[in-house]
């Protein structure tokens, strides 16, 4: 079971193989692959196993604002989902899902939790063309 925090909800959405560090881009990489082969997810506080190659550089995985991100993600996405989810929920990643919070990430209804994120124009590109490259398609329903 792969472990998310609620943000990385929304980032996985518009994945497209950049990141931080190669790193990181490989651990986002090999996550995106496990997803798409259906294995489940599951969420969690605090830092995730997108989180794991940045825990040691003191990267900002821990810090307030980025919880502040997580409740902010976890609230949108429960509403698009119309379920609630907490820490332990299991998140169905299959491709109806992933097409219905697409659609309201391009729509601007779940991006909350991305103001002020550093990746925000990049998203906001990937959504504008209508998610083309990104790496998550969902396991098979």
């Amino acid at each position: 079971m792969i472990r998310l925090r609620a943000h990385h909800l929304l980032c996985l959405l518009t994945y497209v193989g950049r990141g931080y560090t190669p790193a990181f881009v490989a651990q986002y990489s090999a996550i995106v692959a496990r997803l798409n082969a259906g294995e489940g997810a599951v969420l969690v506080e605090g830092p995730d196993d997108i989180c794991a190659p940045m825990l040691d550089s003191g990267h900002h995985c821990r810090e307030p604002r980025i919880t502040t991100r997580d409740a902010l993600a976890r609230e949108a996405v429960a509403a698009a989902l119309g379920q609630s989810l907490a820490p332990g929920d299991t998140i169905p990643l299959d491709g109806p899902t992933i097409a219905r919070l697409r659609e309201n990430f391009a729509a601007g209804t779940i991006r909350a939790a991305c103001a002020a994120c550093q990746w925000d124009g990049l998203c906001s590109g990937i959504a504008a063309s209508g998610f083309s490259r990104t790496r998550l398609s969902g396991a098979p329903v």
